[in-house]
């Protein structure tokens, strides 16, 4: 009895000591996801609120950096380059600071995010892009820290911050237009000669039509005569296919391109391979 009493006064005690207390934070997170052309940009920021406190100028002093936000560093990231102040910025997740004045910010991508707040200490090699951006007077109190995404278009926004009584933007630029005529010359060019090729391998490896996957596999030498694997799956299909002569061809015309290149592993497997076919009858 006694050993039961002790068993439940130790349950007790372990749920007491690990439960806790659940309140809001006071600095709530936002996370805000925005597509621009075709770029995706990821916002995560905590926000601050007045709480009839001065801010810029008292809490937030002028001249001074700051974590632009409150808690864990505000960040961004971007799943293509951008354009920021003249400078590109690689894709990447970057944490943003500010040095706030009364009638101008600095802003700041700085590449390292793993800081709490400011970093303890700064490295200029880190500031991916710096701009300075006006601030523009609100009609009204913006309580709650806000960061948005605004005049947004295929190919622009800006990084909206408002505060108090201040608005800030800074101008974001993407390469939209050279994505998509990237894309559009690859498309109305038809296959590329890696698409010719994995075709071929597809067609050679899953035991479909070896007439087509020859007609592919020489297309796509067609459109890259300096593959030396191209080569290596050529031979591989015309032996499939019966063709030994094709084959032969094929697999010595990849080991010398294997061996000036200086890929031994390939000049053992053509070598391989020749040895089998030239013993054919």
């Amino acid at each position: 009895m006694k050993k039961l009493f002790l068993f439940v006064c130790i349950v007790a005690l372990t749920v007491s000591t690990n439960a806790q207390v659940k309140t809001p934070a006071p600095s709530p997170a936002q996370k805000i996801e925005q597509t621009v052309g075709l770029t995706d940009v990821t916002l995560e920021y905590s926000r601050p609120s007045m709480r009839e406190r001065t801010i810029f100028g008292e809490l937030v002093p002028y001249g001074k950096l700051w974590r632009t936000g409150a808690n864990k560093n505000t960040m961004i990231t971007f799943s293509d380059a951008v354009e920021i102040g003249g400078k590109t910025v690689e894709a990447g997740t970057y944490a943003i600071f500010t040095k706030p004045s009364a009638e101008q910010w600095e802003v700041y991508f700085y590449s390292d995010s793993n800081n709490w707040g400011t970093p303890q200490k700064w490295d200029d090699t880190k500031v991916a892009a710096k701009v300075k951006a006006q601030v523009m007077a609100m009609p009204m109190d913006i309580q709650s820290f806000t960061m948005t995404f605004d005049d947004v278009t295929r190919d622009s926004a800006h990084l909206g911050m408002l505060w108090e009584n201040v608005y800030v933007g800074v101008p974001l630029k993407f390469n939209t237009d050279t994505a998509v005529s990237a894309s559009i010359d690859k498309v109305m060019g038809g296959p590329g000669a890696n698409d010719y090729y994995q075709s071929a391998v597809y067609y050679l490896e899953s035991g479909k039509d070896l007439n087509k996957a020859k007609e592919w596999i020489n297309t796509a030498i067609e459109k890259r005569a300096d593959a030396f694997w191209y080569y290596r799956q050529k031979s591989l299909i015309y032996a499939k296919s019966g063709d030994k002569k094709g084959a032969i061809a094929a697999a010595e015309k990849s080991m010398a391109m294997a061996d000036k290149a200086g890929n031994a592993a390939y000049v053992a497997l053509n070598k391989k391979s020749l040895a089998e076919w030239k013993n054919m009858k």
